[in-house]
């Protein structure tokens, strides 16, 4: 079994995450992202709860950031973890 790249893991699933997150910042900054989460809490049968705050392209960029950063990191344990279970 070949080896999983750590770093290349943890850049897939980070820009994944990163890109989801930027899609989202989009769509609530094209004002689209109120209907979206209601449709979304409505097809899970619960009562939409949380209302969609203006944009903020700061607020944008810190969610991009993070959300990448987290998937890099669960990304490169992944590999890591995985490897060591099954080269080992």
């Amino acid at each position: 079994m070949k080896a999983i790249n750590p770093f290349k893991a943890g850049l897939t699933l980070g820009m994944l995450l990163a890109a989801m997150h930027a899609m989202w910042a989009l769509m609530i900054a094209l004002g689209m992202a109120q209907a979206i989460i209601d449709f979304i809490f409505w097809i899970h049968f619960l009562k939409p709860v949380f209302v969609i705050v203006p944009f903020n392209i700061g607020i944008a960029v810190i969610l991009v950031a993070v959300t990448g950063s987290i998937g890099f990191i669960v990304g490169w344990l992944f590999s890591v973890f995985w490897n060591r279970l099954h080269l080992n």
